[in-house]
């Protein structure tokens, strides 16, 4: 059986439950963080999950800051699990290039979100 458990780092509080409610419905297991840092320290907690939706813009740990801190501190299991950026920025190019994660743009498709979360999740 699939591991089902997905990570949601996001500090607009709105988007970060709906997100959590909608994923929850489609059968996974969702964990939030309003930042990166708070979301590293959930995840050394609980395992990696089988995908973490990241939002790029926050206080405290960006999610620039949490991707290198992936990358350099983190052990392997964790740093290749995927990482999918909810971003409202026109340019991610540099992340997509950079760190290999799969973009998803605001406001999100949930059709796009939920087949995203299923592959990963099968994959996992």
């Amino acid at each position: 059986m699939p591991h089902l458990n997905i990570v949601v780092i996001e500090d607009d509080a709105d988007l970060r439950e709906t997100m959590k409610e909608l994923l929850e419905i489609e059968g996974f297991t969702v964990d939030t963080a309003e930042n990166g840092q708070e979301g590293l320290s959930l995840i050394e907690r609980s395992g990696p999950p089988c995908l973490i939706l990241l939002d790029m813009m926050m206080p405290v740990m960006n999610g620039w800051e949490f991707l290198e801190a992936v990358k350099r501190d983190c052990p392997p299991a964790l740093a290749q699990t995927q990482v999918a950026v909810v971003s409202a920025a026109a340019d991610m190019a540099d992340v997509q290039r950079q760190y290999g994660c799969t973009i998803l743009r605001k406001p999100v498709n949930l059709a796009r979100l939920f087949e995203l979360a299923h592959a990963a999740c099968d994959d996992c």
